[in-house]
């Protein structure tokens, strides 16, 4: 049976109370203490939690069984540490972005009395992985390859994080800047590696499989199946129905990088680059409007599909062609392609 929402969250706590445990070793204050308590449940809880019940549903498909209690709760901590890893990188980015809201909530930043005191809060929520890893882990014979991997794949993230920012700021539109190729970069490394990558390889060292040939076959799948992820974002910022996306594209006005306006640069006229170059990175719906107009004139859509499924056909075929003998499972990776093709939202 897949994990559940609640039976994830339900591990949380005792987490919350390890960490909490490891501040009063210091005496930290009863003012912070509370503050670092309300920065975790504000800024970790509440997402999706895709990547960490991804972490949970692998381990059992590699081990081809149920879990155990402690099996559980150990994959479930794995998982909760990249939710942790999300919470660090969402508080840091909404910052740089100057966003307003986070999960229907008003960003951690923007909170009474927060303000720039949630650069330190995301230091911590990034220093809590390694406290609970060293906590739960540091006995087994893997431990040392979770903490590099942790540290691995934070600083691919933050070079895709670096590439975005200086490629598309949001307050300079310069679509010389864009390209495919820093597209490609960015959702390979800020999004691929820690979404799709991360809970498998996690999941293949807790279950006894991650031989260097397992890891390469696995990251050789997953790395382009996360780019298609992001694609298919782009894709449905766009095009999706807002009320069944559950949110308002806003990347046309925000200035980004996207595969739809790089797609729309590689096949726009002179004419047509003019009203992109008038029209793109602008706080301004009439503006958008243009924009969006123009992606169905050039026939974004139909693009995205022929994408969509000649991406789908070639992982597959990589799925296909998956060398077992290790252990490693096929299933694994169709489970993921399954959650995510063709997706509404």
């Amino acid at each position: 049976m897949p994990a559940t929402r609640q039976d994830f969250e339900e591990v949380f706590p005792r987490l919350v109370a390890d960490l909490k445990e490891h501040c009063d070793k210091y005496k930290l204050p009863e003012q912070a203490l509370k503050w670092f308590e309300q920065s975790l449940h504000h800024n970790t809880l509440g997402g999706k939690y895709n990547r960490g019940l991804s972490v949970i549903d692998t381990t059992q498909l590699l081990l081809g069984r149920e879990l155990s209690e402690d099996e559980y709760f150990k994959t479930a901590t794995l998982g909760w540490m990249i939710e942790l890893l999300q919470a660090f990188f969402l508080v840091s980015d909404d910052i740089m972005d100057a966003s307003k809201t986070r999960r229907g909530q008003p960003c951690w930043y923007l909170m009474p009395n927060v303000g720039m005191i949630a650069i330190n809060d995301a230091f911590m929520l990034e220093s809590s992985i390694y406290l609970l890893l060293r906590k739960y882990f540091r006995q087994e014979k893997y431990y040392i390859d979770l903490v590099e991997l942790f540290h691995e794949v934070s600083f691919q993230t933050e070079l895709g994080q670096s590439c975005d920012l200086l490629t598309a700021p949001e307050d300079h539109v310069d679509l010389d800047n864009f390209s495919l190729e820093k597209y490609t970069f960015i959702v390979i490394y800020k999004t691929a590696y820690y979404s799709f990558y991360l809970p498998v390889a996690l999941a293949m060292h807790f279950a006894g499989y991650a031989s260097p040939k397992n890891l390469k076959q696995a990251e050789d799948i997953l790395i382009p199946m996360g780019e298609y992820f992001q694609v298919q974002d782009d894709y449905l910022d766009n095009f999706a129905d807002p009320s069944v996306l559950g949110k308002i594209g806003t990347d046309i006005q925000d200035n980004k990088c996207s595969w739809l306006v790089n797609q729309a640069l590689k096949r726009c006229s002179k004419e047509q680059r003019d009203i992109l170059e008038h029209n793109y990175g602008r706080k301004d719906e009439a503006c958008e409007a243009t924009v969006k107009k123009l992606y169905d004139e050039l026939d974004l859509e139909k693009v995205y599909k022929e994408y969509e499924e000649k991406r789908v056909s070639e992982l597959r075929e990589k799925v296909a062609q998956l060398d077992e003998s290790d252990g490693l499972k096929k299933g694994v990776f169709d489970e993921f392609l399954r959650k995510i093709y063709k997706r509404s939202k």
